[in-house]
């Protein structure tokens, strides 16, 4: 009787969803849990608005917008070869203000851009509508997209998926949803590069002690140019939130996109290679020196060797994958 009634709880067990198991549903709460949180942290701060001193939803807003971007990160056009989308069914996760994909449909792509949140897909629709472009946005999330399988050519995502809890499955909807033969491009956080390995883990480690005073935050800014209302806000988590803000990964999430960022994360080039290793072939190359937290020489630098010093320690991990 024992025998018989220990091989139905096996048997029951075996046939029980993943998420029924305690440390899993416990896990997959957690998950929710910081998914909700940052969706909360993105809808209130749509990634690049902080970067135009216009109305948003204007058109001068987004002119301001897109000039910050490819003044600042210059490389993005040619890494993601907007130009050659021409004809192809193109996805971007993560479309923000639609700065990028608006080059995609400029160059005759048939976009589609999503997004885990509805501010984002407002203000990226508008930038088509004002601009005349042709696209299609909807929210959702990049762990469980609702399109079919095969659908796309190719599939775009500029610093998204390293702020979502379950990036490894975020990857794995976006192999099912490429076609044969198609691409992935997707830029993360590097984790070998300069802003991870020397400004977040050292400068920035060390420069958290001046918050404590005010006298100390003004002269990070004139040190930094970090806006004062950014550093109050440290000050403030700092304060607060001593023990977990200085906690490595939770420094890292509130150093990257600004103050109460609730997640991000940074990756090697081999952990990039083991997320898609689904993939036939994978290309790396790394961008953008992040050259503000270069002090005297950062403004110096002539973009040639701007770009040799980025092609090895580059703040941002691109990832070229074909299906």
């Amino acid at each position: 009787m024992v025998q018989a009634s220990a091989q139905l709880v096996a048997t029951m067990i075996g046939v029980l969803p993943a998420f029924w198991y305690p440390d899993q549903l416990s896990m997959s709460v957690e998950n929710s849990n910081l998914k909700e949180r940052v969706r909360a942290f993105w809808q209130a701060n749509p990634c690049g608005v902080k970067f135009a001193d216009a109305a948003p939803g204007t058109r001068h807003f987004y002119e301001l917008v897109e000039a910050h971007r490819y003044t600042k990160e210059w490389h993005i056009p040619a890494a993601a070869d907007f130009a050659g989308a021409r004809g192809l069914k193109v996805l971007e996760i993560g479309c923000g203000l639609g700065t990028d994909g608006a080059q995609f449909a400029e160059a005759g792509a048939d976009y589609t851009g999503v997004d885990l949140t509805e501010a984002a897909v407002e203000l990226a629709r508008r930038r088509f509508e004002l601009f005349d472009l042709p696209g299609t946005f909807k929210t959702a999330d990049a762990e469980n997209l609702s399109f079919p399988d095969e659908s796309f050519d190719l599939v775009y995502s500029h610093g998204v998926l390293h702020h979502t809890p379950e990036t490894g499955k975020s990857i794995q909807e976006i192999h099912r949803v490429l076609r044969p033969g198609g691409r992935a491009v997707i830029m993360l956080y590097h984790r070998g590069s300069y802003n991870y390995r020397v400004n977040i883990s050292l400068l920035r480690r060390a420069g958290a002690q001046l918050l404590k005073w005010e006298t100390g935050v003004k002269l990070v800014n004139r040190i930094t140019g970090e806006p004062l209302e950014s550093l109050r806000e440290h000050a403030r988590l700092l304060k607060t939130e001593k023990e977990s803000y200085l906690k490595p990964g939770e420094f890292l999430s509130q150093n990257t996109d600004g103050a109460g960022n609730p997640l991000a994360r940074v990756y090697s080039r081999k952990e990039a290679r083991e997320l898609f290793k689904d993939f036939s072939e994978v290309t790396l190359k790394t961008y953008f020196l992040n050259k503000r937290w270069l002090p005297v020489i950062g403004n110096l630098l002539p973009r040639s060797l701007e770009s040799r010093l980025a092609s090895r320690w580059g703040w941002h991990l691109w990832i070229y994958a074909t299906k």
